[in-house]
């Protein structure tokens, strides 16, 4: 395997990405368990009748949603860093850095194909859940509720490619690109001092 080194742009970038998808996971965990909002509806509900007060549930939910909005937030903040860096992503290109690499480039190993194949379908899909995510926002409001199926899916693709992206970092740091680790970490390769 060639031994890539990774200038400090890149870094930052692919950190700063990482950083954002994580991000934008635990928002979205958030939601669909703890912060679920018939379970904050829930919670409202019993601890008021505590206290012989009631709201009915759709103004539990409208208080549930009150409460978690700041934490939604959040991900639609996490959402416009996000399409700002791959923005950058894509313009990195045009000026000599972070370059693509061409899956059908003749010559290339099966594993190397796949990898370019993975990131090149990688890269489209979050283009879709960026797009959506942002006419979710700012589009017409007809538009919100498919937008929102499109949306969703897009944590499927996020946790298989980085569950792949893992398996494969660790199968070449344990292989044939030993120090793949350091070098995206800090830039230098560890294992050749």
């Amino acid at each position: 395997m060639e031994k890539r080194s990774y200038p400090a742009v890149y870094r930052i970038v692919h950190w700063a990405i990482a950083v954002s998808f994580v991000l934008l996971i635990i928002t979205i965990f958030l939601r669909s368990t703890w912060m679920n909002k018939y379970n904050v509806a829930a919670i409202i509900q019993d601890q008021l009748a505590n206290t012989e007060q009631h709201v009915s549930e759709d103004q539990a939910i409208a208080l549930a949603k009150m409460i978690r909005q700041p934490m939604w937030d959040w991900h639609i903040y996490t959402g416009y860093v996000l399409t700002g860096l791959f923005a950058l992503r894509f313009m990195l290109p045009v000026f000599g850095r972070m370059k693509f690499q061409d899956p059908m480039e003749k010559g290339l190993s099966r594993i190397t194909k796949f990898r370019m194949w993975t990131y090149l379908i990688f890269y489209v899909l979050v283009m879709v859940s960026l797009v959506t995510g942002l006419l979710i926002v700012w589009g017409p409001k007809e538009w919100k509720e498919p937008l929102e199926q499109v949306h969703l899916l897009g944590i499927y693709y996020v946790l298989a490619f980085i569950a792949v992206h893992l398996a494969g970092v660790l199968k070449a740091e344990f292989t044939d690109g030993k120090g793949i680790v350091s070098r995206i970490v800090s830039g230098s390769d560890n294992t050749e001092q």
